[in-house]
């Protein structure tokens, strides 16, 4: 297993949907990388019982929590509580990339 990563080498392009691509998954995390070209949105939605996270690494997003509305660029931390919608768009001239984390859902045994 390699341990270390550079997410540059997750990088990707869709042109009509954002680009997704999982850095690691467990049976207890997930993390991936979001890459919304200018314009692209990841639409509103929500995970019943799953806490989610993002970190943004490159460009500037457009992101809702919940009823909360904020601009924000690297380095900034998004959190999104299990049940709270959340999306982001991506309103600049440049690429947003996230570090995005979740922890898988809950079994339903």
């Amino acid at each position: 297993m390699n341990y270390f990563e550079d997410y540059h080498a997750h990088t990707g392009v869709h042109p009509d949907k954002f680009y997704k691509a999982t850095l690691f998954q467990s049976p207890r995390l997930m993390l991936g990388l979001n890459c919304l070209e200018p314009g692209q949105t990841q639409p509103v939605h929500d995970h019943t019982a799953q806490d989610k996270f993002y970190l943004v690494v490159e460009g500037e997003g457009e992101f809702v929590v919940g009823e909360e509305h904020r601009r924000a660029g690297p380095g900034m931390v998004i959190w999104a509580p299990a049940g709270v919608a959340h999306g982001v768009t991506n309103p600049g001239a440049n690429r947003l990339v996230v570090v995005m984390g979740i922890a898988p859902a809950p079994s339903s045994s």
